[in-house]
């Protein structure tokens, strides 16, 4: 009787400090019982989209895995060797597959974590796995979204900056908890994702995994401005920067909610999903719009471009 189970994912692993790259056995395990990642959620992570067999966006997702790195103190990851084991992790993926690098699409994960209590030194490894069949629908039928607060509130100062200094933003860490509970809570209600707002201003932040970004009449895209609570959105990045060069008039500024009600389209996009039009806010229909396709194509392009 043929496995039920799915195909093992790819797994590479990167000593710190630009150290060797090796392939892990997906069935022996790695992970100690006090490394940071599983006691504390204490680490980073980035995932990126490998698109006809190529990593999509790479240069963007590097500089924000340093970024991320330096908002929490741990030691620079470094670049080549990061790059290095992704390219060797998708060859194996692609032989092991039996394809052509350019009919293969994937998710790759790169994770390090501040390591050991023991030792001090950090963790990281990288997974290349299929693109799971959800996210594919959702590029194809869109998204049923609910609004919620996040539970908590960054507050910007006079600069923008955080008022409390130990709150770090702008890193993509793998404390992902609250955004898991609150996915599993949309769902139970009936939609399939979130997107947060501020709950005394209804300005709106990003999506529980996803970068938010409307379209306005007059080929205008707009995206809530990064800063405490919205993490900069390296496919939304990559969009705005082709997007402007084909003529559209790109902004990053303060959104409300009331907007994502009066705009042509809304968006989620991120890495893996790519795009996912929003066909329903808070149990109301949005029209899907007669330029649909032509945004698709747009932050399509912009990734196989990147």
């Amino acid at each position: 009787m043929a496995s039920m189970l799915p195909p093992a994912p790819v797994i590479y692993l990167v000593e710190p400090f630009g150290g060797s790259v090796r392939r892990q056995n997906a069935n022996t395990p790695h992970i100690f019982w006090d490394d940071a990642a599983v006691t504390r959620g204490d680490g980073i992570f980035e995932t990126i989209l490998i698109r006809k067999g190529e990593p999509a966006n790479l240069e963007q997702h590097v500089e924000r895995f340093r970024r991320s790195a330096a908002t929490l103190d741990l030691p620079d990851p470094g670049r080549e060797h990061w790059i290095k084991a992704t390219r060797e992790a998708v060859a194996d993926y692609v032989r092991e597959r039996g394809l052509a690098a350019e009919d293969v699409d994937a998710k790759c994960v790169w994770t390090m974590s501040r390591g050991r209590e023991t030792t001090g030194v950090p963790t990281a490894w990288l997974t290349i796995r299929p693109i799971p069949d959800s996210v594919l629908e959702q590029r194809k039928n869109g998204v049923s979204v609910v609004t919620t607060p996040r539970g908590y509130t960054i507050n910007r100062g006079e600069g923008g900056e955080a008022e409390v200094p130990w709150m770090r933003v702008g890193a993509k860490t793998l404390n992902y908890a609250a955004s898991m509970a609150a996915l599993r809570w949309a769902r139970g209600e009936g939609y399939d994702d979130v997107i947060y707002i501020d709950p005394e201003t209804d300005r709106v932040l990003e999506g529980a995994t996803s970068t938010v970004v409307i379209v306005k009449k007059g080929g205008r895209l707009r995206t809530p401005k990064p800063g405490p609570g919205i993490l900069p959105g390296t496919t939304q990045a990559a969009l705005f920067a082709h997007a402007e060069k084909k003529g559209w008039k790109c902004k990053q500024k303060d959104m409300y909610l009331s907007e994502l009600l009066k705009a042509e389209s809304v968006w989620l996009v991120s890495s893996t999903r790519m795009y996912a039009r929003v066909r329903k806010l808070n149990g109301k229909k949005l029209p899907a719009p007669d330029n649909a396709a032509e945004v698709q194509k747009l932050i399509v392009a912009a990734l196989d471009r990147a």
